[in-house]
């Protein structure tokens, strides 16, 4: 073969890496979007939620009798706030998860073992 020929013949190959890598990354990029959506419907919910949390807790200590009443109130709103830090931070390391699978698999580009799969 002639120097240009194989030069067009690498240059086809070079091109069709970085189109490959570019769909790669369209499709990371895709799913770092909708987990970063996800996350936000969470938060939203989650804020939702914690006002919800704490309109009870007021409206029960407002009609406690005794400080025995307040003590249960509190100790209810406890609890349930600590059922909820669970469930998000469950939720957390999900995303998180999530994120680490997709960043590894872009940045792995078809390694395997540490060598470049041909």
């Amino acid at each position: 073969m002639n120097y240009q020929a194989e030069l067009n013949k690498v240059s086809k190959t070079v091109q069709k890496q970085i189109a490959e890598t570019e769909e790669k990354i369209g499709e990371v990029q895709s799913e770092f979007a909708k987990t970063l959506e996800v996350m936000n419907r969470a938060a939203m919910s989650r804020v939702t939620a914690e006002i919800e949390l704490l309109l009870r807790l007021s409206q029960k200590l407002s009609v406690a009798h005794s400080p025995s009443d307040a003590l249960l109130a509190c100790q209810e709103w406890f609890t349930d706030e600590m059922k909820v830090r669970t469930e998000d931070t469950r939720q957390f390391m999900a995303n998180c998860q999530t994120f680490m699978v997709e960043g590894t698999r872009l940045f792995s580009n078809g390694r395997s073992n540490g060598r470049m799969s041909r």
